[in-house]
């Protein structure tokens, strides 16, 4: 599922599957968008748009590629069954869903209460000197730091394509660059720019992709079912 995701992506043409990559498209339906939705009549305005998707037990990143009042289409790279129930997380907002359809590396997911896109859209609006931070996934696993020549070996709370809270390091780390090291991604450069309490942001340099993140967090919860399973048994 993973592969035909990315191929996906790598297949498409600039001209043609910009938007469509690129853009969510926010529609004036309460309909659940489908992937034979070709509207333009009813769109509001393209955005960039990156959610998380959480289900019980596991949290997972999902590119949302159109939104109505009533619900969503998307790329995930595992989707969860048919009926399941979900929340959606975007522009601060948590929305009660459920899955209705999937297919091909899409989603489709309709909000238990009709939606309020003016809120939605007014979510991502930037405050002045303020930028929206990406959606952030909780996460238990350990990571390598490296500041100069001093390594760290610190617990990762949570990952967004944009950064990660790390402890413990030392507070003299903040507005320094670092190197960090997480099983199965590439290594990251980032700068420290927030300590508390031994607990510190570290800001990549360089966002990580969606397919990227998509992918690690993906065989994490394969690791976790697969570790459940064999303890069942």
């Amino acid at each position: 599922m993973f592969q035909s995701l990315i191929q996906r992506r790598r297949a498409s043409s600039p001209e043609n599957d910009q938007a469509a990559f690129e853009s969510t498209t926010f529609s004036l339906t309460t309909d659940v968008p489908r992937p034979v939705d070709r509207r333009a009549d009813d769109r509001v305005v393209p955005l960039l748009k990156i959610a998380k998707l959480v289900t019980e037990g596991s949290e997972r990143l999902i590119r949302v590629r159109n939104i109505t009042a009533g619900g969503l289409m998307g790329e995930i790279a595992e989707p969860p069954p048919v009926g399941e129930p979900v929340s959606v997380e975007m522009s601060s907002q948590r929305i009660p869903s459920s899955v209705t359809w999937t297919r091909e590396g899409l989603i489709g997911i309709k909000f238990d209460q009709t939606v309020d896109l003016g809120e939605l859209l007014a979510g991502r609006k930037p405050r002045h000197g303020f930028r929206p931070r990406p959606p952030r996934l909780e996460v238990d696993c350990k990571a390598s730091v490296r500041l100069g020549k001093v390594y760290y070996t610190v617990d990762i709370h949570d990952i967004s394509l944009g950064g990660m809270k790390v402890e413990p390091i030392e507070d003299y780390c903040v507005g320094r660059e670092v190197v960090v090291v997480v099983e199965s991604l590439k290594p990251i450069k980032g700068e420290v720019r927030w300590y508390s309490d031994r607990r510190a942001g570290i800001v990549f340099k360089q966002p990580l992709e969606f397919e990227e993140l998509a992918e690690w967090v993906g065989k994490r919860l394969e690791v976790a079912s697969l570790k459940a399973s064999i303890k069942r048994n």
